[in-house]
């Protein structure tokens, strides 16, 4: 069985009989490269059909059908076919296999209104795409945290703007919040990851906890915390280990994202949103850091998690 992208995203979303699904699964134990881009389609998928259910938007035109398919069908071959230069792109963020899918199926590209078809097209090549190291840089010339130049982002913090702006109010707004599945994920992460990760409660600020997203970049755990605002694009909270010094919080602008970073005890901080005029994220970032925020399922203990080094 050829275990090409449409296949595995119509196994993501349930549409195969048991027997293909059980064929695809005998495949994905074998295949670490498929299961990959399974976490990858699982990690991606977001309610599409809740969220425009309600839109009055012209049928997709028959034309546009077919060269979305064949941008498809030309982007999955050579993603099945080995690359003698893969190493090059190693790092990239990567959805933890191990964890149960957090966010509604996503819609098909089949039933999608025209202009929304051609967005979730851009962002499906963006996510394969764009979340990996910058331009001139490899893993061993200084890993997630090196950075161009002085004024530049970290490659962890361009990967996790690039991979918020898949998100939509929309289909964060339409994302159920599992609490219990939220709960057993920071579990996870504090004992597998060794990360001593606190949630923050930001209703205070006008956010509204929505999900929380085991992610990996350059093989290190990554966490993406998801919040919406009572008005304006969703904000991320993003955390991976980082052994360094405390620094304090500072704001930049990267591709268009406002960006408030700060580094506190032995992690490393990003806190991501779109324009919005009715939300200082520095003040919030300030306000996270300066602990003056209640902890969302129970505080990390440092004690037993510890602060050692993740390779």
């Amino acid at each position: 069985m050829k275990l090409d992208d449409m296949l595995l995203m119509a196994y993501v979303d349930g549409d195969l009989s048991p027997n293909e699904r059980q064929e695809i699964e005998k495949e994905l134990a074998t295949s670490p490269e498929a299961a990959e881009r399974v976490a990858l389609f699982s990690a991606s998928r977001l309610p599409y059909d809740e969220a425009f259910a309600d839109q009055k938007l012209p049928p997709v035109p028959e034309s546009l059908t077919k060269k979305i398919e064949a941008l498809t069908r030309a982007h999955a071959a050579p993603a099945a076919a080995p690359s003698a230069d893969r190493s090059a792109n190693d790092a990239h963020i990567e959805h933890d296999a191990q964890m149960p899918p957090s966010a509604p199926v996503r819609s098909r590209l089949r039933i999608a209104p025209a202009w929304l078809a051609v967005a979730f097209v851009a962002g499906a090549f963006c996510f394969g795409a764009v979340l990996r190291l910058a331009p001139g840089l490899s893993p061993g010339q200084g890993g997630a945290f090196a950075t161009a130049s002085n004024d530049a982002p970290s490659p962890w913090i361009r990967a996790v703007v690039d991979y918020q702006k898949l998100f939509t109010r929309e289909t964060v707004a339409f994302t159920p919040v599992d609490t219990e599945g939220s709960a057993q994920t920071v579990a996870q992460i504090r004992q597998d990851d060794k990360l001593s990760l606190r949630v923050p409660d930001l209703s205070s600020a006008g956010l509204t906890f929505k999900r929380v997203t085991r992610l990996r970049f350059q093989g290190k755990p990554l966490v993406q915390i998801e919040y919406l605002p009572a008005e304006g694009p969703p904000v991320a909270l993003c955390v991976m280990k980082d052994v360094r010094p405390d620094q304090a919080v500072a704001a930049s602008k990267v591709s268009d994202m406002h960006v408030v970073t700060w580094r506190q005890d032995e992690l490393h901080y990003a806190l991501v949103g779109g324009d919005n005029k009715n939300m200082d994220l520095t003040a919030i970032g300030k306000q996270i850091s300066g602990q003056g925020v209640d902890q969302l399922f129970g505080k990390a203990n440092s004690a037993s998690i510890g602060h050692g080094t993740i390779g």
